[in-house]
Formats: structure tokens, sequence, C-alpha cells
């Protein structure tokens, strides 16, 4: 028995998902064009096959042709048409304000058509190799694209959904694959992140999904098994590019100040994994030869603020240079939204101004809502902001870096980064991708247009082990379970 978190959740609509933990449930009985594997790669799952032609900009999906949903019937192409229109319809939809979490398709694909039952052809907006990634979208027949619980072709089907209270998970004897060695799961479903660690603690059920930091402590239990998941949430300290006081020497300075370790060990309790990019580490996309660049070095920073020209005039252990204005002082606006229920964010920010103060650098620090912090973003009204993304499940970090993107709260302006990123949305190949990706985050070290800090983890408290992947990350937490042997 699993036991999860969800509030939301009145109906099985896997194209509408709500909640983090329900999108483990849905990736066991829906499938896709595509899986991602262990080393974070783009595998056929549906689709056995596929070419590109038109200079990258068409893509052919040959179809299995052994796979039925749940109840026999065939899945053909038109289903997997059907699916992806119903997306592509929300996310295009201007009337609605929730596009839909799979809604980024429409950034990748014009159109997508069936040529027969076992062939899809997608045209694409642009020849990328990411578009693999987002063709990670749940499949079902044609006809119930807008019913509730529709029919899957994974590994298991729901046989029961009570709302609030549980979810019966049943092994698919039509499944194409080798059948679920777990026959059954029972998903029991709580209100709040402590009834899950509850239920865990009154042994009600047999392993829990937490993002919890109070689930750190089963972390060295003798009796329970210890599973940290990476999450897609980056936390970043984002710096005005705009500022007078940020120049590059003083964003590098902050670089260098920065208690990575200290922050995740002490406001974390571990449970988030150190990042210098946009990217996780230890993948294939990861830059790990520029690693030694973020290395904390108090000394490098002091280097780089005096060559700034800040000194301390007057030893009150601000620092502070002549301009205009007369002796001005380097303080900066940092601010940070808080989090419902956790403070975890206001310690990190709090341990973050406290490095910044021991190479002289003056905060004023500041928490508000996150509907105000978007504000002062959009205006460009703030020096230093703590700031989380959910990175979306393509590597492309554009969205942030590029001149007057959607997430370039920066004011980051680089013609030689824009042109890379645009550059890396033109490559069709994992080795072109992963060459863009390497330069774009030499260019990112050496702009250094703000700090990437760590991406927050979750555990799974679990007392058997359930899964043989090496990757356990979110959405997918349940990944491996249907082949899991003792």
């Amino acid at each position: 028995m699993v036991g999860i978190q969800s509030s939301k959740t009145l109906t099985v609509r896997p194209f509408e998902p709500l909640e983090r933990d329900m999108l483990s449930v849905y990736g066991v009985v829906y499938e896709s064009l595509i899986s991602i594997d262990d080393d974070y790669l783009p595998q056929g799952c549906l689709a056995e096959s596929w070419e590109i032609s038109s200079g990258g900009k068409v893509w052919t999906f040959h179809l299995r042709q052994d796979v039925t949903f749940s109840d026999g019937t065939p899945l053909t192409a038109q289903d997997v048409v059907a699916s992806a229109q119903h997306i592509l319809d929300r996310a295009n939809d201007d009337s609605v304000s929730d596009h839909g979490f799979y809604g980024n398709l429409k950034y990748f694909v014009n159109s997508i058509s069936s040529t027969d039952e076992h062939t899809v052809v997608i045209r694409a907006k642009r020849k990328y190799f990411g578009l693999l990634y987002e063709l990670t979208f749940p499949v079902v027949p044609a006809s119930q694209v807008s019913a509730d619980l529709p029919l899957g072709s994974g590994p298991y089907v729901i046989r029961e959904f009570s709302a609030g209270d549980f979810i019966w998970l049943q092994a698919n004897t039509n499944w194409w694959k080798t059948q679920p060695q777990v026959r059954e799961i029972m998903v029991a479903i709580h209100n709040t992140a402590k009834e899950v660690t509850d239920s865990y603690e009154f042994a009600r059920v047999d392993a829990i999904f937490t993002r919890s930091i109070a689930g750190a402590q089963y972390k060295s239990g003798t009796s329970s098994l210890s599973m940290s998941y990476r999450t897609n949430q980056l936390e970043c300290l984002y710096m005005n590019n705009a500022s007078s006081e940020l120049t590059e020497e003083v964003r590098k300075a902050i670089r260098y100040a920065i208690d990575k370790k200290k922050i995740i060990s002490t406001a974390y309790m571990g449970l988030a994994t150190a990042t210098n990019f946009p990217f996780y580490p230890g993948t294939w996309m990861y830059n790990e030869s520029l690693d030694s660049v973020y290395t904390r070095d108090l000394d490098a920073a002091r280097r780089l603020l005096q060559e700034a020209g800040w000194e301390d005039a007057n030893e009150n252990g601000i620092l502070d240079r002549m301009t205009d204005k007369g002796r001005t002082n380097l303080h900066l606006r940092f601010y940070y939204y808080e989090e419902p229920d956790n403070d975890v964010r206001a310690e990190a920010a709090s341990m973050i101004a406290d490095s910044l103060a021991e190479i002289g650098i003056s905060t004023t620090v500041e928490p508000m809502s996150m509907e105000n912090l978007q504000e002062k973003l959009s205006a460009g009204s703030f020096d230093l902001a703590l700031v989380s993304f959910a990175m979306d499940v393509c590597p492309d970090p554009g969205f942030m870096l590029m001149r007057g993107n959607t997430g370039n709260y920066n004011r980051y302006k680089n013609d030689k980064m824009t042109d890379l990123c645009n550059a890396l949305r033109e490559e069709v190949t994992q080795e072109g991708y992963r060459r863009k990706l390497m330069e774009i985050q030499d260019r990112f070290t050496e702009d250094c247009p703000f700090v990437c800090l760590y991406y927050r983890m979750g555990n799974v408290i679990t007392r058997y082990m359930y899964t043989a992947c090496r990757d356990v990350r979110e959405y997918e937490l349940l990944r491996g379970i249907e082949s899991f042997r003792k």
C-alpha cells in the first residue's frame, strides 16, 4: 500500500493532472510515444521507431503493433493523434488561463496526423531534438479524450477510484510486455503532508512519497528504506543585471560567496542537490568540467569586489565606493516569497545574506507573496531574488537566458547566449544538442547572469524495495514497480 497526498483530484483526468503525486499513479496506467530512461535520454515506448525528414521539420513515428488498451482494444495512430490534439486544443485556447500540464506541446508541434493505423506524422515548429521529450504525454482511446477515467495501455488499470480516499490498481492482463510482478497496488490518499508521514509512522501504508523536510528523519532508520528522488524544482538566486551595483565582477563575487553545501545540509536537511546550471548534475547534459569554477572562495570574491572599485573606506564592514551621488554603500534589496507552512526558503535567504555580509555586501531581506514578488521581477524593482522554477521535461534553458524571454527577469542581454540558445533549437541529434548545451554552460559561467543553487529533492520512504531504476524522479515514482523482482 502506497500513501500519497491529494486534496484536489476529484476524478481521473490524465491530461489535466492537478497534483504531482497523482502523476506517478497515472504513469503506470497510461503510456506515451516516448519514455525517458535512467540516463534521461528519450527512448521509444508506444513508438517502435521513427525517422526525420524535410530538414528536421517532419517526424514520422511507427507504433508497435502488439499494443492494446486494458480492455483488449488495439491502440492505433488515431488514438495518439486524438490525445495530442486534445492537449493542443486546450494549450491554444486563449479563453482559458490554465493550458494544462502538457501545454508546452504547442511550442513544438504545428500539426499531428496519421497516415495509417500504425504511423503518426508530426510537423514540428522547428527541427529540434527536444521535441522527443515533449512526446511523453499519455495516450488514451480517441473516443475517451474528454472522459473521466479513460482506458490506458500501461502495466496497471484503475479498478476503483474514490476521491480523497483510495485508488485501487490491478495488473493489466492485456499489457504488451511481461506481466507485472506486483499484481495489485492500493494507493491511500491523504489531505496533508503530515497525514502522509503519520500514515507511514503508524504502519497504515508500506511506502510514501514526501517532499516534506520532516521526511528526512527516516533516512537513517533501520526499518525503512529511503530513496531520494529528484524534483524538477530549480532554486535560483536571481540578480538584476540592470542594477548599477551588480556588475559582472560583483555577480561573480556573489557566486563565490554562497555556501550551497551549508544551506542544503542545514535548511533543507539534505533534501536538495547542488547545481551550477539549469540542468541536473550527473546527467549527459551537465558540464562537470566547469564545477571547479563554482567552488566557494571568499578571497576570490573579495578580489573581484576590489577590482570593481568597492572598498570599506570607513571600516564598518560594508563595502562602499565614490559615485556621482557621493560615497555609496554596496547595499542590495533581497526578496523571496514565502512558502505556505514551510519556512525553509526564509532560512535559505537568511544564510545567503549572512554569506554576502562576510564579503562586505549589505542586504535588506524581505519576504513577500509570490504575486508581489512576480510584480517586482516583472518591473525590475529588485536587486536579488530567491526564486524557483518548475523546469520542463525538455532540457532547454532558453526561457531564462535569451534576451527578453519569459523567465529572463534578470534583464540579462547577451547576443552570443541568445544565438547559442537559438542554435540549440536547431539541433536534431543528441550529440549536437549536447555540444550546444556545453557551450551554453561555458557562456553562462563567463557572464554569470544569476546563480543556480540546487534542485529540491524528495524521499520515497518504503519498507520494501520495489524498483531497480537508477533515476528515481518526480512524477514517475512508481516507475519500475511492474518489473521488480525481489
